[in-house]
Protein backbone atom coordinates (compact mmCIF):
# COMPACT_ATOMS: atom_id res chain seq x y z
CA UNK A 1 0.00 0.00 0.00
CA UNK A 2 3.23 2.60 0.62
CA UNK A 3 3.62 2.45 -2.87
CA UNK A 4 0.64 3.37 -4.12
CA UNK A 5 0.65 7.34 -3.81
CA UNK A 6 4.18 6.94 -5.81
CA UNK A 7 1.98 5.20 -8.61
CA UNK A 8 -0.34 7.80 -8.53
CA UNK A 9 2.30 10.47 -8.64
CA UNK A 10 3.95 8.98 -11.65
CA UNK A 11 0.39 8.96 -12.98
CA UNK A 12 0.26 12.31 -12.40
CA UNK A 13 3.65 13.31 -13.72
CA UNK A 14 3.09 11.80 -16.59
CA UNK A 15 -0.13 13.75 -17.20
CA UNK A 16 2.00 16.52 -17.16
CA UNK A 17 4.84 15.67 -19.06
CA UNK A 18 1.57 15.30 -21.75
CA UNK A 19 0.31 18.67 -21.38
CA UNK A 20 3.71 20.33 -21.18
CA UNK A 21 4.68 18.82 -24.40
CA UNK A 22 1.50 19.90 -26.16
CA UNK A 23 2.08 23.41 -25.01
CA UNK A 24 5.85 23.43 -25.85
CA UNK A 25 4.78 21.58 -29.54
CA UNK A 26 1.96 24.40 -29.62
CA UNK A 27 4.64 27.47 -29.26
CA UNK A 28 6.74 25.73 -31.64
CA UNK A 29 4.18 25.41 -34.75
CA UNK A 30 3.16 29.20 -34.01
CA UNK A 31 6.61 30.62 -33.96
CA UNK A 32 7.56 27.94 -37.57
CA UNK A 33 4.46 28.51 -38.79
CA UNK A 34 2.83 31.49 -37.68
CA UNK A 35 -0.21 29.53 -37.02
CA UNK A 36 -2.36 28.23 -34.43
CA UNK A 37 -2.89 24.97 -34.07
CA UNK A 38 -6.76 24.68 -36.09
CA UNK A 39 -5.17 27.25 -38.51
CA UNK A 40 -2.30 24.91 -39.37
CA UNK A 41 -4.87 21.96 -39.12
CA UNK A 42 -7.30 23.26 -41.44
CA UNK A 43 -4.27 24.94 -44.28
CA UNK A 44 -2.96 21.05 -44.01
CA UNK A 45 -6.54 19.46 -45.05
CA UNK A 46 -7.25 21.96 -47.46
CA UNK A 47 -3.61 21.27 -49.12
CA UNK A 48 -4.00 17.31 -48.75
CA UNK A 49 -7.52 17.31 -50.04
CA UNK A 50 -6.68 19.20 -53.18
CA UNK A 51 -3.34 17.16 -53.47
CA UNK A 52 -5.83 14.04 -53.39
CA UNK A 53 -8.73 15.24 -55.72
CA UNK A 54 -7.14 18.01 -58.07
CA UNK A 55 -10.00 20.40 -59.20
CA UNK A 56 -11.88 19.72 -56.15
CA UNK A 57 -14.71 21.81 -54.81
CA UNK A 58 -13.27 22.18 -50.76
CA UNK A 59 -15.86 23.10 -48.72
CA UNK A 60 -15.97 24.29 -44.97
CA UNK A 61 -17.44 21.07 -44.20
CA UNK A 62 -15.01 18.67 -46.10
CA UNK A 63 -12.52 20.27 -43.83
CA UNK A 64 -14.39 19.66 -40.99
CA UNK A 65 -15.14 16.12 -41.56
CA UNK A 66 -10.69 16.13 -42.06
CA UNK A 67 -10.00 17.88 -39.35
CA UNK A 68 -13.18 16.25 -36.80
CA UNK A 69 -14.46 19.57 -36.34
CA UNK A 70 -17.84 21.22 -36.87
CA UNK A 71 -18.71 23.45 -39.76
CA UNK A 72 -19.17 26.48 -37.78
CA UNK A 73 -16.10 26.30 -35.87
CA UNK A 74 -13.77 25.92 -39.22
CA UNK A 75 -15.47 28.73 -40.56
CA UNK A 76 -14.19 30.83 -38.26
CA UNK A 77 -10.75 29.18 -38.55
CA UNK A 78 -10.99 29.54 -42.18
CA UNK A 79 -11.81 33.35 -41.69
CA UNK A 80 -8.22 34.10 -39.92
CA UNK A 81 -6.77 32.14 -42.75
CA UNK A 82 -9.12 34.43 -45.22
CA UNK A 83 -7.66 37.79 -43.60
CA UNK A 84 -3.56 36.15 -43.48
CA UNK A 85 -4.25 35.53 -47.05
CA UNK A 86 -3.44 31.76 -47.33
CA UNK A 87 -7.01 30.64 -48.35
CA UNK A 88 -9.73 32.56 -50.06
CA UNK A 89 -13.17 31.43 -50.82
CA UNK A 90 -15.25 31.79 -54.04
CA UNK A 91 -18.62 31.55 -54.69
CA UNK A 92 -19.35 28.95 -57.91
CA UNK A 93 -21.20 30.55 -60.91
CA UNK A 94 -23.04 27.08 -60.95
CA UNK A 95 -24.64 27.33 -57.54
CA UNK A 96 -24.13 30.77 -55.76
CA UNK A 97 -24.97 29.62 -52.44
CA UNK A 98 -21.46 27.10 -52.14
CA UNK A 99 -18.28 28.50 -51.41
CA UNK A 100 -15.57 26.71 -52.16
CA UNK A 101 -11.84 27.14 -50.60
CA UNK A 102 -8.61 27.09 -52.06
CA UNK A 103 -4.97 27.89 -50.99
CA UNK A 104 -3.55 31.32 -52.64
CA UNK A 105 -0.17 31.14 -53.68
CA UNK A 106 1.08 32.52 -49.77
CA UNK A 107 -1.04 29.69 -48.58
CA UNK A 108 0.47 27.27 -50.73
CA UNK A 109 3.85 28.09 -50.32
CA UNK A 110 2.99 28.10 -46.50
CA UNK A 111 1.34 24.38 -46.67
CA UNK A 112 4.93 23.44 -48.54
CA UNK A 113 6.57 23.79 -45.39
CA UNK A 114 4.47 23.45 -42.47
CA UNK A 115 6.00 21.87 -39.28
CA UNK A 116 4.31 18.43 -38.65
CA UNK A 117 1.83 18.95 -36.06
CA UNK A 118 2.22 16.76 -32.87
CA UNK A 119 -0.58 14.60 -33.23
CA UNK A 120 0.11 13.24 -37.00
CA UNK A 121 3.75 12.23 -35.37
CA UNK A 122 1.64 10.21 -32.09
CA UNK A 123 -1.03 9.07 -34.75
CA UNK A 124 1.99 7.28 -36.73
CA UNK A 125 4.00 5.53 -33.60
CA UNK A 126 0.35 4.68 -32.01
CA UNK A 127 -0.69 2.87 -35.18
CA UNK A 128 2.70 0.89 -35.14
CA UNK A 129 1.72 -0.56 -31.76
CA UNK A 130 -0.22 -4.10 -31.58
CA UNK A 131 -3.76 -3.91 -31.50
CA UNK A 132 -3.76 -5.44 -28.09
CA UNK A 133 -1.35 -2.60 -26.72
CA UNK A 134 -3.39 0.11 -28.51
CA UNK A 135 -6.46 -1.03 -26.86
CA UNK A 136 -4.83 -1.44 -23.24
CA UNK A 137 -3.93 2.85 -23.28
CA UNK A 138 -7.16 3.71 -25.03
CA UNK A 139 -8.91 1.95 -22.28
CA UNK A 140 -6.42 3.28 -19.55
CA UNK A 141 -7.16 6.58 -21.02
CA UNK A 142 -10.62 6.32 -20.89
CA UNK A 143 -10.57 5.19 -17.08
CA UNK A 144 -7.82 8.45 -16.38
CA UNK A 145 -10.74 10.61 -17.70
CA UNK A 146 -12.84 9.14 -15.91
CA UNK A 147 -11.41 9.44 -12.62
CA UNK A 148 -10.79 13.08 -13.77
CA UNK A 149 -13.91 13.89 -14.18
CA UNK A 150 -13.33 14.76 -17.69
CA UNK A 151 -15.74 12.22 -19.78
CA UNK A 152 -18.49 14.74 -20.25
CA UNK A 153 -15.96 17.31 -21.90
CA UNK A 154 -16.28 17.89 -25.87
CA UNK A 155 -12.69 17.23 -27.22
CA UNK A 156 -11.40 17.38 -30.97
CA UNK A 157 -8.85 14.79 -31.82
CA UNK A 158 -6.49 17.64 -31.94
CA UNK A 159 -3.82 18.13 -29.31
CA UNK A 160 -3.27 21.63 -28.45
CA UNK A 161 -3.06 23.73 -25.06
CA UNK A 162 -5.13 25.03 -22.55
CA UNK A 163 -8.16 26.23 -24.34
CA UNK A 164 -10.61 24.45 -26.25
CA UNK A 165 -10.57 24.88 -30.13
CA UNK A 166 -13.21 28.05 -30.55
CA UNK A 167 -11.48 29.98 -28.24
CA UNK A 168 -7.91 29.13 -29.06
CA UNK A 169 -8.48 30.38 -32.85
CA UNK A 170 -10.01 33.79 -31.38
CA UNK A 171 -6.53 34.59 -30.45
Amino acid sequence: MDKEPDVAHEVLRSIRQIVRRISEHSKFLSSEAGLTVPQLMCLKAIGEIDEAERDAEITVAMVGKAVQLSAATVSRIVDRLVTAGLVSRERRAADRRKVCLSLTAAGLERYQTLPTPLQDTFVERFAALSPTERGTLLSSLRRISALMDATQLDAAPMLMPGEDIKQSDRD
